[in-house]
C-alpha cells in the first residue's frame, strides 16, 4: 500500500499490537507503540505516513501528542481512537488537531483500513508538495500560494504590496524550481498530483 510506516499508539500494548497486526494482514507496514515518546524518538530518521493514536493515555494524551508530532512532521496523517467517545473529542480531533478520522473501540476494521489508506495518500501528497517547494523563498511561497488559488499577477502584487514585475520574477523562479510548465501544473503540484 505504501512504503511509509503506520504507527499504532495505545498504552494498552495488546490492543496496539492487535491493530498493528490487522493492518499488516491488509498489506500495511505497521508497528505498535505504547508510549508517545517512542514514536517521537524515531523522528526524523523514520518517515511515518500515519499515526493511529489513542486519546486517553498516561502522561501525554493523544491530543498533546498530536500537537508535538505536527511540529516535528506536519506531513504525518493522524487518526484518533478511543473507548470513551464524546462529541467534543470528535470535534477536537478533526478541527484542532487535524485528524482524518475518529474511531471508536472496538475498532471497525473496514473503517480503519479506509482511514489509514486515506491517511497514507494524504501523507504522500503532502510530502510531494513539501519536496517540490522546499527551495522556495518566503516570498516565492506567498506568490505560489496566491497563484494556485487563481489570483492574477496584478492581484498578487496588490495583496503583497510589490510590483507586478516582481511577481513575474517570482513566478519565473517558481516555475524553474518546480520544473513545471505553467499555472495548470503549479495547481496540480499544490494538490500533490504528479506533474
Amino acid at each position: 500500500m505504501s512504503d511509509l510506516l503506520v504507527a499504532v499508539l495505545d498504552d494498552d500494548a495488546d490492543l496496539a499490537a492487535t491493530v498493528a497486526r490487522l493492518l499488516t494482514r491488509n498489506g500495511v507496514a505497521a508497528r505498535a507503540f505504547v508510549a508517545p515518546q517512542d514514536i517521537l524518538a524515531m523522528l526524523p530518521d523514520r518517515a511515518l505516513g500515519c499515526v493511529i493514536s489513542d486519546i486517553q493515555m498516561g502522561e501525554m494524551d493523544g491530543f498533546a501528542f498530536a500537537d508535538v508530532l505536527r511540529v516535528r512532521d506536519p506531513a504525518v496523517a493522524l487518526v484518533f481512537m478511543t473507548a470513551w467517545p464524546t462529541t467534543a473529542h470528535a470535534v477536537d480531533a478533526v478541527r484542532r488537531h487535524g485528524g482524518l478520522d475518529y474511531l471508536e473501540k472496538p475498532i471497525d476494521e473496514p473503517r480503519l483500513i479506509a482511514a489509514v489508506s486515506e491517511g497514507l495518500a494524504w501523507s504522500k501528497r503532502e510530502r510531494r508538495i513539501a519536496a517540490a517547494t522546499a527551495s522556495f523563498t518566503r516570498r516565492e511561497r506567498e506568490v505560489f500560494n496566491l497563484l494556485v488559488r487563481g489570483h492574477s499577477n496584478k492581484e498578487i502584487a496588490e495583496h503583497l504590496a510589490i510590483s507586478a514585475r516582481t511577481v513575474e520574477d517570482h513566478r519565473a523562479a517558481i516555475v524553474a524550481k518546480t520544473k513545471t510548465n505553467g499555472l495548470a501544473q503549479l495547481v496540480a503540484l499544490s494538490r500533490g498530483e504528479e506533474t
